[in-house]
């Protein structure tokens, strides 16, 4: 009896379905949330950034702890632009070390991943 083989899809391997990526960054204010977020797709760095409402940060910096008020942008990119994208919010951003992680998106609904990547690409 044969045995049929098949490679693995990218999500039976562990790895990545998507090159997308969610980033994540905190602002002092709404409108540096704004004002980032705004350029950021203008420049087609981000094809979408949520905006949530004030949450409160508790950290430490330079060796006292802190509590601030902030908002927390919900950045959609890939990871080609990646670089770009930091480079732009390390640009913009008023803080001396801003926030920027990112994070993987492994699975999403295949229409709106399609949307991200063509909002993504220079042209229309």
């Amino acid at each position: 009896m044969g045995q049929e083989t098949r490679s693995a899809s990218a999500s039976e391997s562990g790895m990545p379905d998507t090159d997308l990526i969610l980033v994540l960054s905190t602002c002092p204010d709404v409108d540096t949330a704004q004002a980032i977020a705004e350029q950021l797709v203008a420049e087609r760095l981000a094809a979408c950034v949520n905006i949530l409402p004030e949450l409160r940060s508790l950290y430490r910096w330079q060796g006292a702890v802190e509590t601030a008020s902030e908002h927390l942008l919900l950045i959609k990119t890939s990871r080609t632009l990646y670089p770009r994208l930091e480079q732009r919010i390390n640009e913009l951003h008023p803080y001396d070390v801003p926030e920027v992680i990112a994070v993987p998106v492994d699975l999403g609904l295949p229409a709106y991943l399609t949307w991200v990547r063509e909002s993504l690409q220079s042209g229309s």
